[in-house]
């Protein structure tokens, strides 16, 4: 299916959940924030929020550091 991840229009697996995307693009390791049309998708909800087609993700991961 086709979705936008960051501005960026990609085709993704069918029937993912947040959780299942994060891992697809192997961004499940670290902490994350994630919005999906304009709507925050809080972590607890990760596993069960469905990404459907034509949704716009904004992924954005935090890197630590001085």
């Amino acid at each position: 299916m086709h979705v936008i991840i960051n501005g960026e229009g990609r085709d993704i697996p069918e029937g993912l959940t947040v959780r299942g995307l994060l891992a697809h693009l192997d961004l499940a390791g670290g902490p994350v924030a994630v919005e999906i049309n304009r709507e925050i998708v809080p972590r607890a909800d990760h596993e069960h929020h469905p990404v459907s087609p034509g949704d716009a993700i904004e992924i954005v991961h935090f890197v630590g550091g001085g």
